[in-house]
């Protein structure tokens, strides 16, 4: 997929470039099982914005670009060769995916694994009201994340309690 991108004054800025799959031409059951992103309740997001305000903390948003580059698939995917990259000498030959790719059916439930399991792994627990809501309580104090598919809500009780994520992102 191409696309120019635009500066504010309407004059070109870059050229863009993303290698998306075909996922409508997947079959459920074979080339996938699963499919959900993670989509927190808006009571969920409603009581942590009353917390925030009545515990005078501070409310941090992350949208995480590139939600495809943090999931593992746990099927096998091939695709064709994409155009201006086919290998004259093996034109029938396809790429076997490792990873999650835009336009897969598993891709938001690859990045929700992803995530989730660095989380746990992190200390956090998920909360049993809602699946993507993510608590960890500490000595020093509480830090609250929520998932909305590729966008995290993170606050806490200090500034200092909360979580970097940067690490897990690059």
């Amino acid at each position: 997929m191409y696309k120019v991108k635009h500066n504010a004054d309407e004059s070109m800025s870059r050229y863009k470039a993303r290698l998306v799959a075909k996922g409508y031409a997947q079959t459920y059951g074979i080339e996938y099982e699963e499919t959900y992103s993670p989509i927190a309740k808006m009571t969920i997001v409603k009581a942590i914005i009353a917390m925030v305000a009545s515990n005078g903390w501070s409310l941090h948003q992350m949208d995480v670009k590139k939600i495809k580059n943090h999931g593992d698939l746990q099927e096998e995917v091939y695709m064709e060769q994409p155009p201006g990259y086919v290998d004259q000498t093996r034109p029938n030959l396809v790429c076997r995916l490792k990873k999650a790719l835009y336009g897969l059916k598993q891709t938001p439930r690859a990045w929700c694994d992803k995530i989730g399991q660095y989380l746990v792994t992190s200390g956090f627990q998920t909360s049993n009201v809602d699946f993507s809501l993510y608590v960890k309580k500490t000595d020093q104090g509480i830090v609250l994340i929520v998932i909305y598919v590729d966008d995290l809500i993170i606050t806490g009780d200090s500034d200092a309690n909360i979580f970097d994520l940067k690490k897990f992102l690059k």
